[in-house]
């Protein structure tokens, strides 16, 4: 078993959590990487107002977290039974679950989370607590999201990843091979551009010379970003699309029938400094399958 930097998951007791700890463990036995299983106790300031109120409550919230991360840790060596060994470890902690998690961000190989818990509201897209992560960890965020059967996100189909010639672009792409070739997936490239000067319904077409020019461009891009790393992974399988469409349309429709969705947390349309791209926002809340979302220093 590797000990590289584990793969460290919010549990809190909600089945989003749970499809989450069966993500997160399988990835983890094909990775050879421990993982970590934390749960966080958070009283309200205003239980404070009766000591003995805040003591019980908080007693109470301690238990229920300890009896969360060991069904969880029973159910993520279940999970990955037969992708590999699996070293497990739990912490609970005391505060804001955003904020722990992002303290493991820096020493995290990944930190995966469901797209919402026990504490949002019913109906809600996406949890706070999942776009606060998303947005500020250091480390990708795996959000486990989209189709399951029985609980359990979707272990067939490819990984699929956005690539725009960007650096975040880059990074995607590390994290996309690494994860296919643990997988034994196949990796489907995907480099999708707009023009608003070759729009069809401003009449032009796929034999204008400026659309024909603009895809040329685009597939010498994806060729040059993916030549490197096809040698470095020669066990993947590597499809090409290129095309020019919405980039959050066109990758919802690749979830559908893909296991993983790997994006940059922005692309080279993103304003500097951006948290977040409108593209990999997007992809959290209507993706079909668990979207991987990876920044810059991944690419190191």
């Amino acid at each position: 078993m590797s000990a590289g930097k584990p793969i460290v998951v919010g549990v809190d007791g909600s089945e989003s959590a749970s499809a989450a700890v069966v993500w997160a463990a399988r990835t983890a036995a094909a990775r050879k990487l421990p993982l970590l299983l934390v749960s966080v106790v958070h009283v309200p300031a205003y239980y404070y107002t009766e000591p003995y109120l805040a003591r019980g409550y908080g007693d109470e919230l301690t238990n229920a977290g300890r009896a969360h991360l060991d069904g969880a840790a029973v159910l993520a060596k279940e999970a990955a039974e037969d992708v590999g060994d699996l070293i497990v470890d739990t912490k609970l902690h005391e505060g804001r679950i955003a904020e722990i998690l992002l303290q493991y961000s820096p020493t995290a190989s990944m930190i995966v989370l469901g797209c919402r818990g026990l504490g949002e509201f019913t109906g809600a897209v996406l949890g706070s607590v999942t776009r606060s992560v998303a947005a500020h960890s250091t480390a990708p965020v795996a959000v486990i999201r989209g189709r399951t059967l029985d609980g359990r996100p979707p272990t067939e189909g490819p990984v699929v990843v956005g690539v725009d010639g960007s650096e975040i672009s880059e990074a995607a792409l590390a994290a996309a091979f690494r994860e296919a070739s643990a997988r034994r997936a196949p990796l489907i490239a995907v480099n999708v551009w707009s023009d608003v000067s070759v729009q069809p319904s401003l009449g032009a077409t796929a034999e204008d010379p400026h659309w024909s020019s603009i895809q040329a461009a685009e597939e010498a891009v994806l060729s040059e970003r993916l030549a490197g790393w096809i040698e470095q992974y020669p066990d993947v399988s590597v499809q090409r699309v290129v095309g020019r469409d919405r980039p959050v349309r066109v990758l919802s429709d690749y979830s559908e029938r893909a296991q993983l969705l790997v994006v940059g947390s922005h692309g080279r349309g993103g304003f500097t400094g951006m948290l977040l791209g409108s593209t990999s926002t997007a992809l959290m809340n209507s993706a079909d399958c668990p979207v991987l979302i990876v920044r810059p220093v991944e690419a190191d």
